[in-house]
C-alpha cells in the first residue's frame, strides 16, 4: 500500500506500509511517525511496519493521456491521478486527447474539465491514432516534466513517484517497464516483434523495455517540434533529443473495460510501419540479401565450369535451372518491395498530410467557460 502525505517544510513524504498482523478493519493513526527511515504503528486490531521517505516537489507536470472510447474509465483515472499529483507536484496540469473516440468520451472530457481547473481537453477531427494524439497533447503541454500514460488503468497512477524517482538521477526519459506480460500468446509474441523493431528503429537496448507509461523532461521535445508527418513514433521521435534513458519496473493491471485496439495485425502492421518509417534496415538487408546472392550465383557459376572441365558435360535437368531461376527472381522481387516501401513514405510527405488535426480545444478557457461550452 502506498500512503502519501504533505510535510509543509520537507515537501512530499510518501511511505510504503505493510499489514504485519491483523486486519485494517479498525486501526486509525493519529500521528506521523518521527522517524525519518522507519517505524512501527500498532492500533486496534493491525500493526503496520511503515517505511517512509522525503522526495522534494518536482518540476511542475504534465500529464498527456489520449483518450479513445474510454468513457468508463475517465472519471477514475482522474480520481486516482489527483491524490498522486497532489503530493508529488505544486502544480500540474492533465491534457486528456480525444482521438476521435465513437462513445461519450467527449463529453466526459468537457464535463471534468469544467470542475477542474487543472484538466484540459482536446478534442481531433477524425481518429488519427495513440502517437499522433500523443504528439498533440505533448506539443500542448506547458509544464517542465510530461508524462504519458494510457486512458484504460492498466498504468497505475499510483505507480508514477517511481518513475519521477528514476528521472531525478539525471536521465531524460524513464519508462515504466511491465513486471510481466499480461496478455495471450500471439499479443506478446506481435508486442516482442515490436519492440525488436523499436530496438531497430531507436538504436538502443532501453527499447526493450519501453511502454507507453513514460516520463521526459520537456527540453527533449525541441528535438521534434518541427516533425510533421501522420506517421508518428514517440519513442523514436525521443531519440532525436537525448539518450540517457532508464526504465523501472512497475505494476501492471488488468482491463477493467473493453477490449485493447492493439491487435496481433495491428501490432505487426505498426512495427513494419515503424521499420521503414524510421530506420534504413530493410534496405540494408536487401542489400546484404544482394550481395549474398551474388556470391552464390559465382559459386553456382564455378560448379558449372568446373563439371564441365572435369566430367565433359554440363549440369543436366529443367528442376535446378527453373529453382535458381525462381530464387532469384523472389529475392529481386522482395528487394523491389522493399524499395517500393520507401517511395510510398517519400510520397506521402509530398502530400504533407497533417500530423493532427484539432476540431476544438479546452486549453484556453477558463473553468466557467469549459463547463458551458458545447461538446457536441
Amino acid at each position: 500500500m502506498l500512503f502519501f502525505a504533505r510535510d509543509p517544510k520537507n515537501g512530499v513524504r510518501y511511505a510504503k506500509i505493510t499489514i504485519v498482523r491483523g486486519s485494517a478493519r479498525s486501526g486509525r493513526t493519529s500521528n506521523w511517525p518521527k522517524s525519518r527511515h522507519c517505524a512501527s504503528y500498532r492500533g486496534g486490531s493491525v500493526t503496520f511496519h511503515i517505511q517512509d521517505a522525503f522526495l522534494t516537489n518536482h518540476a511542475n507536470i504534465s500529464v498527456v493521456i489520449p483518450v479513445y472510447n474510454s468513457q468508463a474509465t475517465l472519471r477514475d483515472l482522474v480520481d486516482r491521478l489527483k491524490p498522486v499529483l497532489d503530493a508529488v507536484t505544486n502544480q500540474y496540469e492533465v491534457i486528456l486527447v480525444n482521438d476521435g473516440s465513437q462513445d461519450k468520451s467527449w463529453d466526459v472530457i468537457c464535463e471534468m474539465a469544467g470542475r477542474h481547473e487543472w484538466l484540459y481537453g482536446i478534442d481531433l477531427m477524425r481518429n488519427y491514432g495513440q502517437h499522433n494524439a500523443l504528439l498533440c497533447g505533448i506539443r500542448a503541454a506547458r509544464h517542465g516534466i510530461i508524462l504519458t500514460m494510457d486512458d484504460d488503468l492498466q498504468h497505475p497512477p499510483e505507480e508514477i513517484p517511481k518513475l519521477l524517482e528514476k528521472l531525478e538521477e539525471g536521465f531524460d526519459v524513464v519508462y515504466g517497464a511491465l513486471q510481466t506480460g499480461v496478455h495471450g500468446v500471439w499479443r506478446n509474441l506481435a508486442s516482442q516483434l515490436t519492440k525488436w523493431t523499436l530496438q531497430t528503429a531507436m538504436g538502443s537496448t532501453i527499447a526493450r523495455r519501453a511502454s507507453a507509461f513514460r516520463v521526459f523532461r520537456s527540453q527533449v521535445r525541441e528535438a521534434f517540434s518541427n516533425y510533421n508527418n501522420p506517421l508518428v513514433s514517440i519513442d523514436v521521435l525521443l531519440t532525436w533529443g537525448t539518450t540517457r534513458f532508464a526504465a523501472v519496473s512497475v505494476r501492471h493491471e488488468p482491463r477493467r473495460f473493453g477490449q485493447s485496439n492493439y491487435t496481433f495485425g495491428k501490432l505487426v502492421l505498426h512495427a513494419l510501419n515503424m521499420m521503414t518509417g524510421f530506420s534504413t534496415a530493410p534496405l540494408q538487408v536487401a542489400s546484404f540479401a544482394g550481395f549474398g546472392f551474388v556470391v552464390f550465383s559465382m559459386g553456382v557459376l564455378v560448379w558449372v565450369i568446373g563439371r564441365y572441365l572435369i566430367e565433359g558435360g554440363s549440369v543436366p535437368g529443367f528442376p535446378f535451372l527453373a529453382s535458381v531461376i525462381g530464387i532469384f527472381a523472389g529475392v529481386q522481387l522482395f528487394c523491389i518491395g522493399i524499395i517500393g516501401e520507401y517511395l510510398a513514405r517519400m510520397y506521402q510527405r509530398t502530400m504533407d498530410r497533417p500530423t493532427f488535426t484539432i476540431r476544438t480545444s479546452t486549453m484556453n478557457q477558463e473553468p466557467v467557460d469549459r463547463a458551458n461550452m458545447d461538446c457536441t
